[in-house]
Order: structure tokens, then C-alpha cells, then sequence
């Protein structure tokens, strides 16, 4: 359903997910290439799962439970992403050569608050029908 509002934060988390990796880059190589997160194998993979597990939570829109559920292990999939990043420039910066950050690293904690947005919205609207359900 298009007019609820936790559509649109897992619409938004989905088009961070998908979309602006190809916008900017991961870190830049001692070599001056910059990385993106098509580049790497496995981050490109967690990335489109995590906007495909956002895109199969709106289509599971009747049953808030298991779209709950699935923004629940889809924030889990971020910081799995995210630890990896931290591990990964950690590992970037014991180098000799100072090698820069890319803004992309924090891609997983914009995602991350858009769904927990949408959770949050979630939970509203299945507080709302328990507390309906209640009156009858």
C-alpha cells in the first residue's frame, strides 16, 4: 500500500541500498582509483539483498508481522555491512600510504534509520488493529 508512510522509508532505504552505491565511492586506493561497492564481490551482494529484503517487505504489507520481521533482518544485514566497512578501514588505514575514505561507508546507517522508521511505523499501525480488535 503506497499511502503508508513506512512505504516510503523502505522505499527510501531501498534506493540507498541499490541505487547510491553506484554514486559514491567506498574508500580511494593508495593508487588514487576510487572503489565502489560494485567492485568487491560479496559487499555488492549484501547490498542488493538488503534492497531486495526492503522491496519484499512492501509487497508484504498484509501481514505486518513478517514485514516486521523482515526490517528486523534487514537492520541485522546493515550492520553486518556496516561492520564490515569498519573492519575494512581499519585495515585501510595501518597502511604506509594514507588512503581516503568514501562517504559510501556510511551508506548502511542511512538505510539502517530509514528502516528502523519503517519498524517503527509498523508497529504503530499493528498497535492500531490490536487496539481495534480489542473494542469488538
Amino acid at each position: 500500500m503506497l499511502q503508508r508512510i513506512q512505504t516510503l522509508y523502505l522505499l527510501m532505504a531501498a534506493a540507498v541500498s541499490a541505487g547510491l552505491i553506484y554514486v559514491f565511492e567506498l574508500w580511494t586506493n593508495p593508487e588514487g582509483e576510487k572503489v565502489f561497492a560494485d567492485d568487491i564481490n560479496y559487499v555488492f551482494a549484501l547490498f542488493l539483498v538488503s534492497a531486495f529484503f526492503s522491496i519484499l517487505s512492501i509487497s508484504r504489507f498484509k501481514n505486518r508481522k513478517s514485514q516486521f520481521m523482515l526490517g528486523r533482518l534487514n537492520i541485522i544485514l546493515n550492520f553486518i555491512l556496516l561492520g564490515l566497512f569498519v573492519y575494512q578501514s581499519l585495515n585501510l588505514s595501518g597502511e604506509t600510504v594514507v588512503s581516503e575514505k568514501g562517504i559510501g561507508i556510511f551508506l548502511p546507517i542511512v538505510s539502517i534509520v530509514f528502516l528502523a522508521l519503517a519498524n517503527k511505523a509498523i508497529k504503530k499501525d499493528e498497535d492500531l488493529v490490536k487496539s481495534v480488535d480489542r473494542l469488538r
